[in-house]
């Protein structure tokens, strides 16, 4: 569905070097802090940034030659975009109509409701998370195939971020060929959803892996001098110093339960291993 082949960007004090793809079907999430180079990374996708290099396909073909009907196959939320305040629910879908031949006016608007957003009330009044809502269910109102959200959750509470999750199941359930690219600097947003989840870091993809893998083989080891001694670290993937001796990333938890019963290991949730990848030494 999307893949981007080593697509370079260059700025004077950043510089975007990345490969990704999402399968067909697939959730695939792109995680990192402000600043790591997720917006950028959608920007290109999009083709609202020229790049400096590389290579990006999008639905099978070259992103930069997508026709007006290819891009209606696709559905965006970027986090600086969004329709004018000043209108309604009903005035946004007539203007969506003009836009999408296959816009659903009826449907739109039953989920506008179905989700709380009065259709009668002007944007301006509607609070950050009826907002979000409405970005979203504005970025699926056309049967897109294909989702590229940028920060959706972003200053929303957990309830109203659950609401939002709860519509991407929704949209997924509905066509099993349809795929979804969601960045968010939340990582608990995307441990419940994605499949597989890209860690960016200074403009750098540092770990890609599915999430049933990360969230069940990754763990972090506890050990104290003595033990960061003796200990194997082949599968050690990075290495802090804390004041007890030292915590260790592994993608091979089972390895190390087994072979050193007397260590600590705790199961290592994704903002553990942002952390670790960025602050940890390799080993």
């Amino acid at each position: 569905m999307l893949k981007l082949e080593n697509v370079r960007k260059n700025y004077d004090r950043f510089t975007l070097e990345c490969s990704l793809e999402v399968q067909p079907g697939c959730i695939t999430g792109l995680v990192g802090q402000n600043g790591a180079g997720k917006s950028t990374t959608f920007k290109a996708i999009l083709g609202l940034i020229h790049t400096d290099g590389g290579r990006i396909t999008l639905m099978g073909k070259d992103a930069a030659a997508l026709t007006a009907a290819d891009k209606e196959r696709l559905g965006v939320v970027l986090s600086n975009s969004g329709v004018s305040e000043y209108l309604t629910v009903r005035d946004t879908a007539a203007m969506l109509k003009g836009f999408y031949h296959a816009f659903d006016r009826a449907d739109f608007l039953e989920k506008c409701r179905r989700y709380q957003l009065p259709v009668d009330r002007k944007i301006k009044e509607f609070s950050t998370g009826m907002k979000a809502k409405l970005k979203l269910l504005i970025a699926i109102s056309h049967r897109a195939d294909f989702l590229l959200l940028d920060e959706p959750t972003a200053g929303l509470d957990v309830v109203a971020r659950d609401s939002l999750l709860g519509i991407l199941r929704e949209y997924m359930e509905e066509d099993e060929n349809r795929s979804i690219l969601i960045s968010s600097h939340i990582s608990t947003d995307l441990e419940g959803i994605c499949d597989d989840l890209y860690m960016i870091h200074e403009g750098r993809i540092i770990l890609h892996e599915e999430t049933d893998v990360l969230l069940g083989s990754y763990g972090l080891l506890k050990l104290d001098p003595e033990q960061y001694a003796s200990v194997d670290r082949q599968y050690l993937l990075r290495v802090k110093k804390e004041p007890y001796g030292y915590s260790a990333l592994t993608d091979q938890k089972q390895f190390y339960m087994e072979n050193y019963p007397k260590v600590v290991i705790e199961n290592s949730g994704i903002d553990d291993m942002i952390t670790m990848m960025i602050r940890g030494e390799r080993v």
